[in-house]
């Protein structure tokens, strides 16, 4: 099945698309860390799922430079909207944030994409 007949299924069935939050390392290496939370993007994409990738938030940060907390508190509030994490690797206290936060929220966290194409509705 591809991801068009997934989306397609789920909106037949009434079931919506997962939103999926990318949390994961992005202050060490900002560059590195929006590549990968972008790769990590596209695939969810692939597979039927709607990505919301916080790191992005870096273009803004360079038009209009704002506190690090402006960032994560906004992302807090995107992630409160979403179906599930998906937990990138590497160390990262906000992305640790970002998890407990999801965890308080009852939101589901997963380490990897075939993970939450487990978990995923059909």
């Amino acid at each position: 099945m591809t991801a068009d007949d997934r989306r397609r299924t789920r909106t037949q069935l009434g079931l919506k698309v997962p939103k999926v939050f990318i949390s994961g390392p992005y202050k060490s290496n900002p560059v590195r860390g929006v590549q990968e939370a972008i790769k990590a993007a596209t695939q969810l994409r692939r597979n039927g799922f709607l990505p919301f990738v916080p790191h992005l938030t870096m273009l803004w940060d360079l038009v209009s430079p704002m506190p690090e907390i402006y960032y994560l508190e906004m992302d807090l509030d995107w992630l409160a909207d979403c179906d599930a994490v998906l937990r990138l690797g590497g160390e990262s206290a906000g992305a640790d944030t970002e998890v407990a936060r999801a965890r308080e929220l009852g939101i589901s966290v997963f380490y990897s994409i075939d993970e939450l194409l487990e978990w995923a509705p059909q």
